[in-house]
């Protein structure tokens, strides 16, 4: 029994013929005819007399008609409620780039706490190489993080919230010219290409490069003179401001890099993620 047979019933009924129920509905004439006999074949019984040009409903389909009112009725009450039952709560599983967790996403996440206090939230890990499949498998609903400026990911959906760069930094307690070491995030790190190109280009052949787990060990080794770096601004700006770091020219290298969400294209967008990607949208100037 389907949801528009029922339907078809009650046109029929309410408009008094098939004809009119067909204009009514915009099926052809004998679409209806074969809802209703597929209705009556599941039934058992004859729903209308046929006398001509003439129907009327049988016993039989007297007494089914208030319960596929029933249905019918209860049916869009219930998408009524789906719809009406926006309230975000259960569980909302984000991938989250080291930095952006580090150095904003905890106050967003406190606001967000704040206002939909029945959400439970799970902060993972983003593995760059396998995004996709982390989106795919439903292991993450959503990606937040900092990618280079042009990234454009097949099958995924993405927003560039905003734009942002790559500030050389070194420690305002050491000359520039005696730093001989590059402090470097993983070789998978999405910004990791600029920081190659930018050593190809400089005269670094005495350069040494060491290569650090966290954006947060990095900063420390900047701070004690171990060696430059180069980092998203939002991550290091405070340190500019203050005259803990020293930015350094970087040249024509292309240092500009983004933030960005990103979900599966057939990724459907709950309550719970659309009110964060909302008060994502509206927070976003203050990176």
């Amino acid at each position: 029994m389907e949801l528009r047979q029922l339907i078809t019933f009650k046109t029929i009924i309410e408009s008094g013929g098939f004809k009119k129920a067909a204009d009514k509905l915009g099926y052809a004439q004998s679409s209806i005819t074969a809802h209703i006999k597929a209705l009556e074949k599941e039934l058992g019984q004859p729903l209308f007399d046929r006398l001509g040009k003439t129907i009327t409903l049988t016993q039989a389909g007297h007494h089914f008609y208030p319960y596929a009112l029933d249905i019918i009725a209860l049916y869009d009450k219930s998408k009524q409620v789906i719809n009406e039952d926006e309230t975000p709560w259960g569980d909302l599983t984000l991938g989250v780039s080291e930095s952006l967790m580090i150095y904003w996403l905890p106050d967003l996440i406190k606001k967000y706490m704040e206002r939909f206090p029945n959400v439970n939230i799970v902060l993972k890990s983003l593995n760059y190489e396998n995004l996709t499949a982390q989106l795919k498998q439903g292991e993450i609903e959503a990606a937040i993080l900092v990618e280079v400026s042009d990234w454009s990911p097949y099958t995924l959906t993405i927003n560039k919230l905003k734009r942002d760069r790559l500030d050389l930094i070194s420690s305002s307690s050491t000359t520039s010219h005696t730093v001989k070491t590059m402090l470097v995030t993983e070789y998978s790190c999405s910004w990791r290409p600029h920081v190659n190109t930018y050593l190809k280009q400089a005269d670094s052949s005495d350069m040494k490069q060491v290569e650090l787990p966290s954006i947060e060990a990095i900063k420390q080794c900047v701070a004690c003179g171990l060696g430059k770096a180069m980092l998203p601004r939002f991550v290091v700006e405070k340190e500019i401001e203050n005259g803990e770091f020293i930015k350094e020219s970087i040249g024509e290298l292309n240092q500009e890099i983004g933030i960005f969400t990103a979900v599966h294209t057939n990724k459907w967008i709950g309550p719970n993620l659309q009110a964060f990607f909302n008060l994502l949208n509206t927070e976003v100037s203050n990176i």
